[in-house]
């Protein structure tokens, strides 16, 4: 019986510009106890300290860091490499991870995580990626982030990975976000009233969210199931 029990999602979570893993932990553990205790959450720090003031600085103390720098206008990227590199020893040494979860640049950098890791580009060392979770995201190639060369097939089919999306009504990325969710086979979304931040989950936001995670524990046992399988011939 114990073996049909669903195991937690371990998720590896990415923060946004020049904030940290603390910042965005403490932002996340605000979640009702009926989501958090489903998940195994990690919370990494960027490579890179931050080459520039934050945006936070009045609401959250330093350090502060970054995944990669751009350009002002977002055409060329640098330590976009080096940053994959980064995450994947990491995910090597705390893994195995199910999955993502990211925010503003973090979810930039997530959502084309997977495409990556199709095409051999990124994550080849670490098991596939399972699902996202994508908060403020956008995507490499939209109106606002040119691609990285790494990025430029990253959507160029649908993306079967299951996702979550969570879209602020007043936050500037919003119709990045919106634009994001096509290229994604039915994914789920919560829609949040503020800006560009990690939103407190309402009664309906939390269902959602509910109804996303019994989604990727499926998806979870069946690659599972599969690995087993293949481990038994």
């Amino acid at each position: 019986m114990e073996s049909q029990i669903p195991r937690k999602p371990r998720i590896l979570c990415l923060h946004g510009f020049r904030t940290s893993a603390e910042i965005l932990k403490r932002q996340v553990l605000r979640w009702p106890a009926a989501v958090l205790d489903k998940l195994d959450l990690v919370f990494l720090d960027a490579p890179y300290p931050a080459q520039g003031k934050s945006g936070v600085e009045r609401f959250f103390d330093p350090p502060y860091y970054e995944w990669f720098q751009a350009t002002e206008d977002f055409t060329e990227y640098t330590n976009f490499e080096e940053c994959l590199a980064f995450i994947e020893d990491n995910m090597m040494k705390s893994g195995p991870f199910d999955g993502f979860l990211g925010f503003s640049q973090g979810a930039l950098l997530s959502a084309a995580l997977p495409g990556m890791q199709r095409d051999g580009l990124a994550l080849t060392r670490v098991p596939r990626i399972k699902f996202l979770i994508i908060i403020s995201g956008a995507k490499f190639g939209g109106p606002k982030f040119a691609h990285h060369k790494l990025t430029s097939n990253a959507y160029s089919s649908p993306l079967e990975c299951p996702s979550l999306h969570i879209i602020g009504e007043t936050d500037f990325m919003k119709q990045e976000s919106i634009s994001l969710l096509e290229y994604f086979v039915d994914p789920f979304v919560i829609n949040h009233p503020k800006g560009h931040t990690i939103p407190e989950l309402d009664e309906k936001s939390t269902e959602v969210m509910l109804g996303f995670i019994e989604r990727i524990q499926k998806t979870m046992a069946t690659a599972d199931e599969q690995i087993y399988l293949n481990a038994e011939t």
